[in-house]
């Protein structure tokens, strides 16, 4: 068994945070205050925290680094499902996702890692991953 992460990030609006987390992405939500959130992604504990200095209009920077031709940006976070649970997820994020920063796909294909992915930001710029192994175990930590 996986032992839970615990993650905690910030946000600049704690409704918005609230909205997508917990409405958009469907994840339950744990014990709450004004300034914070927990949630349940998949079993682990993301908590969404804010921070008044991001502004409301404003967004979490991230750098983006090269992995199989594509740019993914830094720092991301996320989680691994099974390819049906993934498939079920890139079919809901495209009805409330505006703009992918890499769209629903195939990478690393024939190769020991090949994955589903998808990466997509929350309304603070929080960078979000979602990958899917055929073969989790097998998969996860593969090398060429």
């Amino acid at each position: 068994m996986l032992t839970p992460f615990h993650l905690a990030i910030q946000v600049r609006d704690i409704d918005e945070a609230r909205d997508f987390y917990g409405s958009k992405l469907g994840l339950p939500e744990g014990r709450s205050a004004p300034t914070w959130i927990d949630f349940n992604m998949f079993g682990h504990q993301v908590v969404t925290h804010l921070n008044p200095a991001i502004g409301r209009d404003g967004t979490v920077a991230n750098h983006c680094n090269p992995v199989d031709s594509q740019s993914v940006p830094v720092p991301h976070f996320g989680v691994i499902l099974e390819v049906p649970a993934w498939q079920q997820l890139a079919e809901r994020a495209r009805d409330f996702v505006d703009q992918f920063i890499i769209e629903p796909c195939v990478r690393f294909e024939g190769q020991p890692g090949q994955q589903h992915t998808m990466f997509f930001a929350d309304p603070s710029g929080n960078a979000l991953e979602f990958k899917a192994f055929a073969d989790i175990d097998g998969q996860l930590f593969a090398r060429d």
